[in-house]
């Protein structure tokens, strides 16, 4: 039975009160947040070490994913015109390689490989919270800075709109709040009406400050 006044779910050990009657969606960073970002980190580089023990002239590879999540937070406030293509050409021009090389290796290591790991790396408490608000009749959505389509299949989460940094019709990476607005507008709910619910403030934070709209921070 849905609550008139408060719903209150425990992340964290923190208790989030939610105004059933004021938050009509809540919007969801993924990485960090929906599933353990250190947690699989760490199992992708062990399969990284082991891969490329056995591939040594490959080795270079490395030094790629490093400069492109590097160049990535270094260039997130730029403004560009194509933010798809530009973050691969960030990490090329500094580790001298090709945007196409670098997408090859980023597409291997930073958004296949670790959908194997997905699942297991869950947040069952975040998790827990999607699907209360789905029973309770409240609107989900995701704001990603990658696209997690694939992401949230593996962590068997369907929200009603997904949104990346990437999109076409987004183009800017957090903490500009384009994505988050665009977000709320196809759930079709005000701003003030939405909470977003992310990992990091200076990203997270920040966008839902520049877009008006209520956030929380987990630990």
């Amino acid at each position: 039975m849905r609550m008139n006044l408060l719903d209150i779910f425990v992340i964290q050990r923190e208790e989030i009160k939610i105004d059933s009657q004021k938050i009509k969606a809540v919007i969801f960073d993924v990485d960090g947040t929906l599933y353990h970002l250190k947690k699989i980190y760490n199992m992708v580089r062990l399969e990284i070490i082991n891969y490329y023990l056995r591939n040594p002239g490959k080795v270079g590879d490395i030094q790629i994913i490093t400069d492109f999540m590097r160049e990535r937070e270094k260039h997130a406030l730029d403004v560009v015109d194509d933010v798809e293509n530009a973050q691969y050409e960030w990490a090329a021009k500094k580790t001298h390689s090709s945007p196409e090389k670098v997408r090859q290796v980023v597409d291997k290591w930073i958004f296949q490989v670790p959908l194997k790991y997905m699942y297991h790396c869950r947040r069952t408490d975040v998790l827990e919270l999607f699907h209360k608000l789905i029973i309770n009749g409240i609107a989900t959505g995701v704001f990603s800075d990658y696209p997690a389509a694939a992401k949230l299949e593996k962590l068997g989460l369907f929200p009603q709109c997904i949104v990346s940094a990437t999109d076409k019709n987004v183009g800017k990476l957090k903490p500009d709040p384009k994505g988050l607005l665009i977000a709320a507008d196809i759930l079709g709910v005000a701003v003030e009406d939405c909470l977003l619910i992310g990992d990091r403030d200076d990203r997270d934070g920040e966008c839902a400050r520049q877009a008006g709209m209520p956030y929380l921070i987990l630990d």
